[in-house]
């Protein structure tokens, strides 16, 4: 069972009201007011994630077509765990993140995603310059 963060929540609760405005600055669409529920009971019992096998389904249904929007896997073909590498370098995955990755749930994935990106040290998340070691020249800083 994997936990849903409580940002992928907030994620989708934007994501649905941009996609579904209100039409009189009041009203929500069904797909907000059940992520809306969702969340308020996070916030209510202080819980950074819910669970995704038990969340309600019409909050999970909403969610998923959130999701369904974001990237799937974080490889920029650089998997450095082909090489023996327990963390790839390129997406910073495990090796079993790697190995697994298409049979893992939405929830699972999310929560990679959420840990490499928090984690930030993987090459996806750094340019090719500072990836490579080179320092950028005083020109091209104020060409930037």
């Amino acid at each position: 069972m994997a936990g849903i963060h409580v940002t992928d929540i907030e994620s989708a609760i934007n994501w649905w009201r941009q996609r579904s405005p209100s039409p009189d600055g009041i009203t929500a669409c069904p797909e907000v007011l059940a992520l809306a529920e969702t969340y308020a009971l996070m916030v209510y019992y202080r819980e950074a994630e819910c669970d995704e096998d038990s969340m309600p389904a019409k909050a999970h249904d909403a969610w998923l077509a959130w999701y369904a929007t974001t990237p799937d896997a974080p490889c920029i073909a650089i998997c450095s765990t082909s090489q023996g590498d327990d963390v790839c370098k390129g997406c910073g995955r495990t090796f079993d993140e790697v190995q697994h990755w298409t049979v893992m749930s939405p929830g699972e994935k999310r929560n990679t995603w959420r840990r490499i990106t928090m984690d930030g040290t993987a090459w996806r998340f750094n340019r090719y310059r500072e990836r490579a070691g080179l320092k950028e020249s005083p020109t091209a800083e104020g060409a930037a």
